[in-house]
């Protein structure tokens, strides 16, 4: 069975780490995905018959690791969705990029349309058909002058398809790893994790935050002297 890493769990909800390429549900690969691992455990753990319920509330895109959160009760799964629909649910990324930001705090604003035959998404002007508008913020971390890179803590202000990636490579400054949209480190682990998760308990309504910090292997290793994401 997958190990699983549970960083929170009640009666109405399973906060989990989601290991890097494992699909947030199913899709056509077949692969094991996180809805699957998580109802086994379950599962097996509590010794259940039949099956076990567990919904879908967010989506971490396949190569992306990091914190989710999932409702054991469809009340608590209605609760959440209305929180995500709301603005409620909050997600921040941690994120290593290419060069130095020009300022060390800032909002990316675009439009973004996204191409159903390569799934790559790309930015737009505004007004463009089926294009969406996406809003992230970010701030500066840390830029290491010898390897050219920076960290970037994401806070996102809405989900499009692939948002952070695309908006960022739009400005030349695309994540490290990242082979879809241009990012230095070929063959490397996207730099992009899913690091801090706040929302309403979807029943004592108490807002409450939870954190995954990425191993500082590979290119995490120069998270190492950051202490404000400790």
């Amino acid at each position: 069975m997958q190990k699983l890493k549970v960083i929170f769990e009640d009666n109405h909800i399973i906060v989990v780490e989601k290991p890097v390429n494992i699909p947030s549900q199913g899709d056509k690969t077949g692969d094991r995905d996180m809805l699957t691992i998580i109802k086994d455990y379950i599962k097996e753990r509590d010794n259940k018959p039949g099956n076990v319920y567990l919904g879908l509330i967010h989506r971490l895109d396949r190569p992306v690791g990091g914190v989710m959160v999932f409702a054991k009760t469809s009340k608590a799964a209605g609760r959440l969705s209305e929180q995500v629909r709301e603005k409620i649910f909050q997600k921040t990324y941690l994120v290593i990029v290419n060069g130095k930001m020009e300022k060390e705090k800032g909002t990316l604003e675009d439009y973004l349309l996204k191409n159903e035959r390569n799934n790559m998404s790309k930015v737009v002007k505004e007004g463009t058909k089926n294009s969406k508008f996406a809003s992230l913020d970010y701030e500066v971390l840390k830029y290491d002058e010898e390897i050219d890179l920076s960290v970037l803590k994401i806070h996102l202000h809405t989900g499009r398809h692939h948002q952070i990636r695309v908006q960022l490579s739009s400005r030349n400054h695309s994540i490290y790893g990242d082979q879809k949209y241009g990012g230095r480190g070929h063959g490397k682990q996207i730099a992009l994790w899913a690091y801090e998760l706040s929302i309403k308990h979807p029943i004592t309504k108490e807002t409450i935050t939870f954190k995954s910090i990425p191993e500082f292997i590979g290119s995490w290793k120069i998270l190492e002297d950051i202490e404000s994401i400790k």
